[in-house]
This record gives C-alpha cells, sequence and structure tokens, in this order.
C-alpha cells in the first residue's frame, strides 16, 4: 500500500515540523452556527387562552380579617410546655407561628431558644423575619459563614451549627444555652447524606430542653415520635394535621415567547400543549454511537 506523502517542512536534524497555530488576530474564524433551530412559537388559541384565564382566576391579595389561630396550633402550644412536640402540616398552614409564639413566652420569661432550618436561605429569611417581630438585639444568626449576635436568646442557624455546639458541650462538659429548640424542616432525618445530623441533635440535646419538631412531609410521624422517645426518654405529643394545603399551588410553563400555559388541564392531566415545546429527539434514541 502506497504511503501518505508528508510535506510538511523538516528541521535541520530532519523530524517533520508541526503546523504553525492559527493567528487569531490575522486569520479570525466565523462565528459557528446555531446549536438548534430556531423554533416559530405559534401564538396561543382562544382555547389556551381561556384555559390561562382559569388558571389566573382569583390570584390576588385577601382581605384582611382577624386572625384565628386553628385547633392544631392551639395544641402544639399547650403540649409544649411539659413535652416535645412533632407537628406534621401543609405547607402554609401555619407551622411556624406555633415556634413563634412559643419564642415569645419564652422570650418573656428571660429564657432562651434555637431555631434550626437545614438551608442557610431558609436560615436568613428566617433571621429578619424574627428581628422585626422580637427586636434586633434579641436574635441572632449562626451559620457557616455568618456569625451575628451570638450572645442574643433566640439564635437562629443551620441544623448543622446546633449539633456542633451540642458536641463541644458534651466534650467540655457544658450545656448548652438555650431553653428550647425547633428543627424546622424535620424531614431532612431521611435524607441519605445529612439525615445523621438531625439524628444526632435529637439524640444530644438534653432532656431539659425541649424540642418542636415541624414538617409538611414527614413520613409515619407516629413511629418517628416512638423512636425519639426512646432516644430521649420522654413523652412526644404528634400533631397529625392532614388535609389539603390552606394556599393553593398552581402550576404553568411560561413559554419562550412569554406565553402562560397551564401545566394540567381542567381534568388533572398533563396538558399537551406543553409538549409543543419539548426539545426534539435524537434519531437513535438519542445516543451516541462509539467508534
Amino acid at each position: 500500500m502506497p504511503r501518505r506523502s508528508d510535506n510538511r517542512p523538516r528541521s535541520r536534524t530532519g523530524k517533520r515540523r508541526s503546523p504553525r497555530p492559527i493567528d487569531e488576530r490575522n486569520n479570525k474564524r466565523g462565528i459557528a452556527g446555531e446549536s438548534s433551530a430556531r423554533f416559530e412559537e405559534l401564538r396561543q388559541t382562544i382555547g389556551q387562552m381561556k384555559a390561562t384565564e382559569r388558571l389566573l382566576e382569583g390570584i390576588g391579595i385577601p382581605e384582611a380579617q382577624p386572625f384565628r389561630p386553628d385547633p392544631f396550633q392551639i395544641e402544639a402550644l399547650e403540649a409544649i410546655e411539659h413535652e416535645d412536640v412533632l407537628v406534621t402540616a401543609p405547607t402554609g398552614s401555619g407551622k411556624t407561628w406555633i415556634a413563634r409564639e412559643e419564642i415569645r413566652r419564652l422570650l418573656a420569661k428571660g429564657q432562651r431558644a434555637w431555631y434550626t432550618t437545614p438551608l442557610k436561605a431558609l436560615t436568613n429569611s428566617k433571621y429578619v423575619e424574627f428581628s422585626a417581630e422580637f427586636g434586633a438585639e434579641n436574635v441572632g444568626i449562626l451559620t457557616g459563614d455568618r456569625k451575628e449576635n451570638t450572645d442574643a436568646p433566640l439564635i437562629v442557624g443551620t441544623t448543622e451549627i446546633y449539633r456542633n455546639q451540642l458536641f463541644d458541650a458534651l466534650r467540655e462538659g457544658e450545656q448548652v444555652r438555650t431553653d428550647f429548640v425547633i428543627l424546622d424542616e424535620a424531614h431532612y432525618l431521611a435524607d441519605e447524606e445529612r439525615g445523621h445530623v438531625w439524628e444526632e441533635a435529637i439524640i444530644l440535646t438534653p432532656p431539659r430542653i425541649r424540642i418542636l419538631l415541624l414538617s409538611a412531609t414527614v413520613g409515619r410521624a407516629e413511629e418517628f415520635a416512638k423512636w425519639i422517645e426512646e432516644v430521649r426518654g420522654g413523652k412526644v405529643h404528634v400533631i397529625n394535621r392532614a388535609g389539603t394545603r390552606p394556599v393553593e399551588l398552581r402550576a404553568a410553563y411560561l413559554s419562550p415567547g412569554l406565553q402562560l400555559f397551564p401545566l394540567f388541564d381542567d381534568a388533572g392531566h398533563f396538558n399537551r400543549d406543553v409538549e409543543q415545546f419539548a426539545a426534539p429527539k435524537r434519531q437513535g434514541g438519542g445516543r451516541f454511537r462509539r467508534r
């Protein structure tokens, strides 16, 4: 078989030289084409527009009314005075109100409280909320990158920081400076990577410190409560406020052309009108053939 000729210039030693790099200044490359074809979006039909109107109907600010706590909130406040409490209720039903009212009572008595969350963003939000409610001088924050007013009677922080304080107190033979702890988003105990933090926080919290656990999605609440009773040696009062969300969720898709499409039709099935915006499938099942 004839060998392919190589006309690259040779150096004095006889070795072929590599081709010169492209001069980006004098030999500019052209702009690459679009990675995907343009999608011409059609305007909504009358039926689609009416479906969007039904989706948005009733959304707005409700009229102000006097606040009346739900029975499950009152039950939780009565129970938390002498035992641990696990509250599972849908988002928007008022779980935080229970914690806020108990914090208010403790601060009035000169006692201290810890409010833990799994997320820095949620911790920052609660810090702002509680600072406005109880006064900035009474609220501190502790996260991995933020420490403010750490001697305040109410500390808001991530669950990891609270767990670390428990470990520090155990090593030094001291008491954690709190009388009450709220574990918000308690269902994180089931998280594969971070769940041990919630387990350790519950196990290491001294019996003198009451625990209020809040969650919208915790499963098998009674079984969860029995485990807490075993490791802490006290009674856990379970409040399961089952039912629909007080604040309705409505799902929609905003198209590239800024048109709004409900994700579900009136029968609760997926809205097929949204499929027009799905990326086209590759031939051969979308897989690349290896060579």
